[in-house]
């Protein structure tokens, strides 16, 4: 089953972005909180969605998103942040069903795209997306500002 988190699956979503990042490698990384969580995707004035999927009764997938706006397109679409179902699940349609569910949110709404990011070594991924008609945005590159440099650039007097 898919549906829309609520506040109750915020454990059960932080412990699958920890497994997330173990599988890519970066567990390491990961400084969000319960709170962290709560407070982006339940405030008044949520800036950062989430859907889980369920199998008999337990949380075993979810897919973060937010907002994003294409200038060319004049029209907001999704930014899928993370996509995530555990290994143990996995072929069981949940992947699939999360990305549908985003899809016809993004119909109903009349958002122009979905789009996401996937690690270049990730086949497995690449693979599930491109079977579902994704296509791969290669002349891209991301690019991010992050911690110190962040901190240095945003403290900088406005000129």
């Amino acid at each position: 089953m898919i549906r829309a988190a609520t506040p109750d699956d915020v454990p059960a979503i932080l412990r699958l972005v920890h497994e997330l990042a173990t599988y890519e490698r970066a567990a390491h990384e990961v400084k969000a909180t319960e709170e962290d969580l709560r407070g982006s995707l339940f405030a008044a004035e949520p800036k950062a969605f989430a859907h889980v999927a369920e199998h008999q009764g337990e949380v075993v997938g979810f897919a973060l998103w937010f907002l994003s706006f294409s200038t060319w397109l004049g029209k907001h679409g999704i930014y899928l942040e993370d996509l995530y179902v555990s290994p143990n699940v996995r072929g069981h349609g949940y992947g699939k069903a999360l990305l549908t569910e985003l899809a016809r949110i993004a119909v109903e709404r009349g958002y122009g795209r979905v789009e996401w990011s996937v690690l270049d070594w990730n086949t497995p991924a690449i693979g599930f997306y491109k079977s579902l008609g994704a296509g791969r945005q290669d002349e891209w590159t991301v690019h991010r500002l992050t911690g110190e440099p962040l901190r240095e650039l945003g403290t900088t007097p406005r000129t």
